[in-house]
């Protein structure tokens, strides 16, 4: 799987990566964010693969191992066929993004002094 951007930019070129371990025993982090974010944009599974350059199957076990996990399903579905079929987020999926990126800008904000910190000791030696 090809690593997902963050978008917690600390500094010109430094990012912070987060993953969230909840007591329920799923993870959340930038990958599977971003295939919730690209099912949102692209209104398929398969359309959101291809977007991340990643194979329907495991796009489609990202999204399983969050439903299993929050004990909600996190997309909604429709059945192919001659309209087309699709996919959208339903309000846990929305809701997942929307915490996470704040988790995410919150950590980035608070790290940044840090960060720069560690930049300084980087070009001290």
């Amino acid at each position: 799987m090809p690593k997902a951007k963050s978008i917690a930019s600390v500094g010109a070129d430094d990012q912070l990566s987060v993953r969230v371990d909840l007591a329920c025993g799923v993870r959340i982090g930038p990958g599977k964010v971003a295939v919730l974010e690209a099912i949102a944009s692209a209104g398929s599974i398969s359309a959101a693969g291809r977007a991340l350059r990643m194979s329907y199957r495991r796009t489609w076990e990202l999204v399983e191992d969050l439903n299993r996990g929050l004990g909600s399903p996190v997309v909604a579905t429709a059945a192919g066929g001659s309209g087309g079929g699709g996919a959208s987020l339903t309000p846990v999926g929305a809701a997942v993004v929307a915490c996470y990126r704040a988790i995410e800008a919150d950590a980035a904000a608070v790290a940044e002094q840090h960060i720069a910190a560690l930049n300084r000791v980087r070009l001290t030696n």
